[in-house]
């Protein structure tokens, strides 16, 4: 089971949140959310491991929510000492948290916006790119392919390492020097793109908004 939560970002509770949560965890992670100087930026951040905690509490995994967050050479998020395998994702106003005992996962959120799609031609591969540009909606089918392409160097875990145009989404699956990795679209909101992708195959997800 992969359990998905999400949240929207709020200005009116703004003060609240950080009141109601920011304390539970670890002083330098407190520093970090206060250097920001957008209070957007400082909630999406914040409200990331909220939902990570949260959900994890939810799924009755004991875990102090001061607990250090490893990242791996590639910006990887991990726990050192835990089975559980997570990703984060935001944009635009919406934070989206994926938690697993299962494989390795990667997320990708996008709101879907007025971009010069010529400018990622690069970036796709030569069917990818010919499916967009032939496309009714040439925007949506973008945000559709980058989303997935996000997710899957995500779940693979070297990021931006691996070049997006060398491998090719078909039929929401596709390989990486080898290994196969699944994909979903999860709908969350009419404006926006999420993606979801791991190891196996994904038969079932929760989606649940927490926050």
């Amino acid at each position: 089971m992969i359990y998905i939560y999400y949240s929207y970002l709020s200005a009116e509770n703004h003060e609240s949140i950080l009141k109601n949560n920011l304390l539970h965890f670890s002083e330098e992670y407190q520093h970090k959310i206060k250097r920001f100087r957008r209070w957007q930026d400082a909630q999406l951040s914040l409200l990331g491991r909220v939902l990570l905690f949260n959900g994890m509490k939810e799924l009755g995994l004991s875990y102090p929510r001061d607990q250090k967050i490893h990242y791996t050479r590639y910006n990887k998020p991990y726990f050192e000492d835990h089975v559980i395998q997570f990703n984060i994702s935001h944009s635009g106003e919406i934070v989206v948290c994926a938690i697993t005992d299962a494989t390795e996962i990667g997320i990708d959120i996008e709101i879907i916006t007025d971009v010069a799609i010529d400018d990622f031609k690069i970036q796709m591969t030569e069917n990818e790119w010919n499916k967009i540009s032939n496309s009714n909606d040439q925007k949506n089918a973008f945000f559709e392919y980058w989303t997935q392409k996000e997710a899957v160097i995500k779940a693979h875990g070297h990021g931006l390492t691996i070049p997006l145009q060398s491998f090719e989404i078909i039929d929401n699956q596709t390989q990486i020097q080898g290994e196969k990795f699944y994909l979903k679209e999860i709908k969350i909101d009419e404006k926006y793109k999420c993606t979801i992708s791991s190891k196996t195959t994904m038969n079932a997800i929760m989606l649940k908004n927490i926050c």
